[in-house]
């Protein structure tokens, strides 16, 4: 009963994005009431046009027909064909156009939601999932608005309507119409009852086949260095298998229910010919009267035997609508205050309280991180990997919230201010860096898009980028691939960090944006970022030496927790951790740069 009560509850709230068009749905409703009343006109003309028109006696087998009446009664017919058709076309129009109105707005709610939901619910979610609910669920929940409400109004009227007039042509005939109808409602029912949990399968089944494909066409160069083009189809053909044989069950369902109901509505009219001919040799009936019955009849077997269809309908519209709201439901664990102020005009003095966090309650990634970083200072975050790096610095934008502790900046938690305003004043660099299928221009623009060529020129320039892009037959205009594929790895770095400082903000992250430049163009950034660094906090992860020397302050984390901190000179004399990692991973930079410098001396 519960499980009843909450696909009741999910079609109401899909119906529930059709009130912003109230006035749509009024004109269609009268459309189709228009409609269902011209269609029921026909078979009561046709039964006035025999009855009057032709005048026909069963017993005598005489003709006395009436011209005038048998040509009005024609007029009539057609003039009520003419309403029909122009209704018709009104209520179909208006029904595709709110189904095509809902599911816009459907998609568009979705979209907004995933951009607003935090970095722990896409760490969760599958893209191919995602895109499924986006598309096929958005595609059944369309259908249901359309078939699944106009039309099951227009059939329940035209039901009830057809029910009234078989009493009132012939209340025994109608009661062996009526015999059969209980057959044809429990085939309806159990056929929905089986279709339900068989469209969720065939919705999960498109989604998992959307996974596999987005991810085979993100890793090809992995698949065909692997060699893995067979095992990859054969996983596919697995998928594709299991969603063909859900699919084909679902139709075989369908495929017998729909003659099913058609049998047993051929039996009744056979019936009924049989029955009501009786009664007319018996003169106990009209013949316009059984043939306007088998008229209305005819009309009765659209609307039970979209029974089938429409439980089609509705148990698909129940399983995309909860994928649908699962993803309209879900809570983002960053959460804006109503009462959250702007960030602006920050000088970049941050502070991290005792901060701890964990992505669970079991596996605590951060404990007790505590420091201060003033205005301008250059702060280096080093350590294995897992230590937390990453996640110290994707705790200061609010990609995260911390467990315990707080982040402040200039003194104000972070927890109280706007998103937008907090992330406007931090410039980042990730480590997976992404560009979108765009020109350079527009992906060096991307958070700055009303920025002039001057400013792109000069933040290009800043990275060390602009010779390689004015080299190109196109410039900015070149269209940059998927993913950035048509780029070096430290081109794709430089262009991301051309798009961060196109930002001018006061705090600046680097998470380890200089790993795929070799040591010659990451000598360049620095000596151009050294000028723009001044005046803005940094926090740079990197395992570059020159990065670790310049920095003001090094923090170096074990397990979640900062084991020790102090600037190059300090660390080193130390002789902790942080000399096991100079060691391990810094000394032979420093000697190449030795050698690199005796070089130039030399020559």
């Amino acid at each position: 009963m519960r499980q009843r009560l909450r696909n009741v509850w999910i079609l109401i709230r899909l119906l529930g994005f059709l009130r912003p068009y109230k006035r749509g749905v009024a004109v269609a409703l009268l459309s189709l009431f228009a409609t269902a009343g011209f269609q029921m006109a026909g078979p009561w003309l046709v039964k006035e046009a025999i009855d009057k028109g032709l005048g026909f006696d069963a017993k005598t087998l005489a003709v006395q027909g009436n011209m005038t009446t048998l040509v009005t009664m024609a007029l009539l017919i057609a003039g009520a064909a003419l309403l029909r058709g122009f209704f018709g076309y009104w209520q179909t129009y208006l029904g595709e156009y709110l189904s095509q109105s809902v599911a816009y707005d459907i998609r568009n709610a979705i979209y907004d939601r995933l951009q607003r939901l935090s970095f722990a619910f896409h760490d969760k979610a599958q893209t191919g999932q995602l895109m499924s609910r986006a598309t096929a669920d958005v595609e059944a929940a369309r259908m249901f608005t359309n078939a699944g409400t106009l039309r099951i109004t227009y059939v329940t009227v035209l039901f009830i309507a057809v029910t009234y007039l078989l009493i009132s042509l012939n209340g025994f005939l109608a009661l062996v119409v009526f015999l059969c109808l209980p057959l044809v409602a429990y085939r309806a029912i159990v056929t929905s009852l089986k279709l339900r949990p068989i469209w969720l399968q065939v919705q999960e089944g498109i989604a998992d086949l959307g996974t596999m494909l987005q991810e085979n066409l993100s890793g090809m160069r992995v698949v065909k260095a692997f060699a893995r083009e067979k095992d990859e189809s054969h996983k596919w053909a697995v998928k594709a298998e299991y969603l063909y044989d859900r699919s084909y069950t679902s139709s075989r369902i369908q495929a017998f229910n729909t003659p099913f109901m058609t049998f047993i509505l051929l039996c009744a009219s056979a019936l009924i010919l049989y029955v009501g001919g009786r009664q007319v040799i018996d003169g106990r009936m009209a013949i316009g009267e059984l043939a306007a019955f088998n008229l209305y009849l005819v009309m009765m077997a659209m609307p039970v035997r979209t029974m089938g269809f429409m439980a089609n309908i509705i148990a698909r519209a129940i399983s995309s609508g909860q994928r649908i709201f699962e993803v309209l439901d879900a809570e983002s664990a960053v959460k804006e205050k109503p009462t959250a102020i702007e960030m602006r005009d920050i000088q970049g003095r941050v502070r991290f309280d005792n901060v701890s966090f964990g992505y669970d309650a079991l596996s605590p990634v951060l404990r007790g991180v505590d420091f201060e970083a003033e205005p301008g200072q250059i702060i280096a975050l080093l350590g294995a990997t897992g230590s937390g790096k990453s996640t110290v610095i994707n705790l200061l934008p609010r990609f995260y919230d911390v467990t315990e502790g707080a982040i402040t900046i200039d003194g104000i938690d972070i927890r109280d201010v706007t998103l937008n305003s907090l992330r406007r004043c931090i410039g980042m660099v990730q480590q997976d860096i992404f560009l979108f299928t765009a020109t350079i221009r527009d992906n060096i623009a991307y958070g700055s898009v009303n920025a002039s060529d001057e400013e792109i020129i000069a933040a290009t320039k800043a990275a060390q980028l602009h010779d390689f892009i004015d080299s190109l037959p196109e410039g900015y205009d070149t269209w940059v691939g998927e993913r950035g594929v048509t780029l070096s790895g430290g081109q794709k770095q430089r262009l991301a960090i051309a798009r961060t400082l196109l930002l001018d903000p006061r705090i600046l992250i680097f998470d380890d944006s200089t790993s795929s430049v070799d040591m010659e163009t990451e000598y360049l950034i620095q000596k151009a970022l050294a000028e723009l660094m001044r005046g803005r906090t940094t926090f740079v992860i990197a395992q570059r030496l020159r990065t670790v020397k310049s920095a003001d302050q090094i923090l170096v984390l074990q397990r979640g927790r900062i084991v020790e901190r102090g600037t190059h000179e300090d660390l080193m004399d130390r002789g902790g951790i942080y000399r096991e990692i100079y060691d391990l991973q810094l000394r032979d930079q420093e000697e190449a740069l030795v050698g690199s410098a005796a070089h130039e001396s030399g020559a």
